[in-house]
């Protein structure tokens, strides 16, 4: 079974690596775990000509290995093999498209991200994955 976990290095979405680690016991078969770290594209027209683009993808390179480490972590402790990518966009839009190219058979991930006041500007990440996937979505709380 192939598993997707959305991750941004908050403890709700370590929660999520836990779920999967925790069902290990009763699955079938060993999943096979992608992480996925998404960035914010930061880089507009103006932005670009102040910064180079390499500084750019060396920062999202930066925070998303950041954001990767408590998950990459927990699933090193418990013996489990897994992949790891870091996209750039919208966080729902991205998460599902991974999912998509990768073929998983299921999404884990938290149903609480960065922060209330994120979710009140920006709409819940968890809720937009749930509405734009094709395939079964299990959020943690």
């Amino acid at each position: 079974m192939k598993i997707l976990i959305p991750v941004d290095g908050s403890s709700s979405a370590n929660r999520a690596v836990e779920q999967v680690i925790a069902s290990k016991a009763w699955l079938k078969e060993t999943p096979q775990i992608f992480l996925l770290n998404v960035q914010w594209k930061l880089a507009s027209g103006n932005v670009k000509m102040f910064i180079n683009q390499d500084t750019i993808n060396d920062y999202y390179r930066e925070q998303g290995l950041e954001a990767l480490t408590a998950a990459r972590a927990l699933l090193d402790g418990a013996g489990m093999a897994y992949t790891y990518h870091i996209s750039i966009g919208t966080p729902a839009q991205a998460i599902v498209q991974y999912a998509q190219e990768q073929q998983v058979e299921q999404i884990v991930m938290s149903a609480h991200g960065q922060g209330v006041l994120t979710n009140l500007l920006l709409g819940s990440v968890a809720s937009k994955v749930v509405h734009l996937a094709p395939m079964p979505v299990m959020l943690v709380k």
